[in-house]
This record gives C-alpha cells, sequence and structure tokens, in this order.
C-alpha cells in the first residue's frame, strides 16, 4: 500500500513513493577470444595422443607375457614380477583417461565461446562489417544452445548432433572477405576426417572393451563346464582351446588399442586445424575495418587566357 507522502508534491502524475523501478537492461553479448582455450585444448590434446601412444608401446611389449601366462609358462617369481609391474604402471595406464576428461572439459569451453562469439557478430553489437559483406544465413544454427554440451552426451543423437553443431559454428565464423570458405574441400576434409576418426575412436574403445569383457566371462564359463564333465579320476581338464581363445581375445584388443589411438591421432590434428580456422576467422571478423579514404576533388589546371602572356608556358 502506498504511504502518502508528508510533504507538497510538485510532480506530474500521482506520487508512487521514494523508489521507483527501473527499465530491464539486458546485458549485451560480449565477444571473448579463443586464443587462450585453444592453446590449452590443443596441449591437451598433444599430451593426449602421446600417452596413448606410450600404452600402445606398453600393451605391446607385455603381449608375450601374457601369452605366457594363460598357457601357464610363468614361474611364481615372474608372476609376481609382473604383478609388481602392473602395479606400478596402473596409475600412468589410467593418465590417458584423466586426460580424455581435460581434454573434453577445455574443448567445450571452447566450443560454447565460439558459438556465443558467432551469436555476437551477428548482433546489433557487433563492429561494422567490411565493404560489400556477404548476407548472413537464415539460420546460424540448426541445434539450440543447449545442445552444443548435451548432444554428445544423449544417446543415440551423439552420432551426428555434435557434428552438426561444430559444423555450423565453422561455418557461421566464415569471414565476409572470402565467401564461401568455410565450404571448401579442405575444411569439409577437416570436418569430416575429424568426425569420422574420432567416431572410429569410441567405437573401437568401447566395443574392444565390451567383446573382451564378454570374451574373458565366456572363457570362465566354459572353464567351469570343462571342469564339472571332466573325468573325476583324471586330475588334469584339457583347457588349450580355451587357452588359444584368451591370447586371441588378447592379440585383439592390442590391435584395438592400436587402431583406435591412430584414430585418435588423426581427430586431434583435424580438430586443432579447425580450432585455429575458427579463432582466426572470428578475429577477422570483429576487426573493423579501415576508415575509407576521402575523395578530395583535384585542383583544377592551369589553363591561361585568351591573350594573356604565358611567359615561355
Amino acid at each position: 500500500m502506498t504511504q502518502p507522502y508528508p510533504g507538497p508534491y510538485q510532480g506530474p502524475g500521482p506520487y508512487q513513493g521514494p523508489f521507483q523501478q527501473l527499465p530491464y537492461q539486458p546485458v549485451p553479448p560480449q565477444f571473448r577470444p579463443l586464443r587462450a582455450v585453444t592453446i590449452v585444448s590443443i596441449v591437451l590434446m598433444g599430451l593426449t595422443v602421446i600417452a596413448a601412444v606410450i600404452q600402445c608401446v606398453l600393451l605391446w611389449r607385455s603381449y608375450d607375457e601374457v601369452k605366457r601366462l594363460v598357457y601357464g609358462l610363468l614361474s611364481e617369481q615372474e608372476i609376481e614380477r609382473g604383478i609388481d609391474s602392473i602395479a606400478g604402471t596402473g596409475p600412468f595406464l589410467n593418465l590417458v583417461s584423466y586426460l580424455l576428461i581435460g581434454t573434453a572439459i577445455a574443448f567445450l569451453l571452447w566450443l560454447w565461446r565460439a558459438r556465443e562469439n558467432v551469436d555476437f557478430l551477428f548482433s546489433p553489437f557487433a563492429p561494422q562489417p567490411t565493404p560489400q559483406p556477404a548476407p548472413p544465413p537464415q539460420r546460424l544454427h540448426r541445434r539450440s544452445s543447449g545442445w552444443v554440451i548435451g548432444s554428445w552426451f544423449c544417446p543415440i543423437v551423439q552420432f551426428w548432433y555434435p557434428f552438426q553443431v561444430v559444423g555450423d559454428v565453422v561455418r557461421a565464423s566464415e569471414p565476409p572477405t572470402q565467401p564461401g570458405v568455410a565450404r571448401s574441400a579442405r575444411i569439409r576434409a577437416l570436418l569430416s576426417g575429424w568426425w569420422g576418426s574420432w567416431t572410429g575412436f569410441w567405437v573401437i574403445l568401447v566395443g574392444g572393451g565390451a567383446v573382451a569383457t564378454v570374451g574373458f566371462i565366456v572363457w570362465i564359463v566354459r572353464l567351469v563346464q570343462i571342469s564339472d564333465t571332466a573325468d573325476a579320476e583324471s586330475p588334469y581338464v584339457d583347457i588349450y582351446n580355451l587357452q588359444d581363445f584368451m591370447v586371441r581375445v588378447a592379440l585383439g584388443f592390442d590391435i584395438g588399442f592400436t587402431v583406435a589411438t591412430v584414430l585418435l591421432a588423426v581427430a586431434g590434428i583435424a580438430m586443432a586445424l579447425l580450432m585455429l580456422q575458427v579463432g582466426g576467422w572470428q578475429q577477422v571478423r570483429l576487426t573493423p575495418p579501415p576508415p575509407r579514404m576521402q575523395d578530395y576533388p583535384q585542383p583544377p589546371q592551369y589553363v591561361p587566357r585568351p591573350g594573356f602572356p604565358t611567359y615561355g608556358r
């Protein structure tokens, strides 16, 4: 309830009290450079690839010991040394997972900023474009801003939504001075190579881990079945076929992880080039054009009047 004003009020309209509600002013969008987050993302990508390569080397070096372990050819001392070696290298092997998580966080931060910069560049707050700019697309993004993060974790759509989100950011970052460069064969090859290798990496990694787990379970089940059906008078059980099966599983895991590491390296290189390209394009769009020089009129040329002495001119 409005309290009556104690003194004379001379203003127009009824008195509304000592406080007045100011109109809401939305916070204008801002442009944030991508250089720092791009460098962090590329460094983390490189470290992840290096760690994966080292892990591949360790897996192949231990393949012979795994075979001997499966066939029961290791002595007790060798088994103890192997367990100590695995316990010592375990934290290092997990380093790939930690680096993947850090790289994912840095990359998602870069993607979010790059999309916000695109929205800023096509807003009224952006600097004046260069002369004769390319007309902005009717739809900058095919997906809403929530899909920038959610598309990577939502089942089924994670196989094509992230590719669309990144592709829209690359396409909208195209500088107006180079129309059509975002649709060039080079950029399309980088986008396709990055997404194909990244998808293949996860398919092999998840699929290979699932196959190895299922193979181990099948090996245990078959071992139990053979033990139950074996001759009670014989203390030995023929598990030679099961041993071959486990060796093939170990070999397939090593091959699959090696292929996945190659795909991870290809995806990292392609995305690093795209990130550098998008950052450069957005910086070009942000830079205002130089002031246009005015065309000053030329001074009139001297034309002698008729009958006026020219003195040798």
